[in-house]
């Protein structure tokens, strides 16, 4: 399970917003096979003033309207998998008036026991099994 924090500059159209949420949850499921229920997306926007970024990072032309993608998910998935999604969230966020030049992407990995996501279980307990709630 994904847990995803985008970070989008003050202002953004709610409408937008949810399109890139949408665009990143649709990679998720496209690129690594994560179930279309899993959508964690904690969205929050930077200050314009308040975020300093390189705007020619590594040759890439970026605009005033960097999104900052940060994805946490349980180690395994292999770089072809993470080259995949890549492409697919730029993709995805390109039909949604994101230039893929303006999109920054970051992950980090952990494991099963570094998570639980709900009733205070350790997720290493019921290894994705479901709960009863409906």
């Amino acid at each position: 399970m994904p847990f995803v924090r985008t970070s989008v500059r003050k202002d953004t159209d709610q409408a937008r917003v949810a399109a890139i949420v949408d665009g990143i949850h649709q990679a998720l499921v496209a690129a690594i096979g994560m179930p279309v229920d899993e959508l964690f997306n904690l969205v929050s926007e930077y200050e314009p003033e308040k975020f300093f970024y390189s705007r020619s990072f590594n040759g890439i032309a970026r605009s005033d309207d960097l999104v900052v993608i940060e994805i946490t998910l349980r180690r395994g998935r292999s770089d072809a998998m993470k080259r995949a999604l890549y492409a697919a969230i730029a993709e995805n966020l390109s039909a949604a008036g994101v230039s893929p030049k303006d999109i920054f992407i970051f992950m980090h990995e952990n494991d099963y026991s570094d998570w639980s996501v709900g009733n205070g279980v350790f997720a290493m307990s019921i290894v994705q099994q479901r709960g009863t709630d409906g």
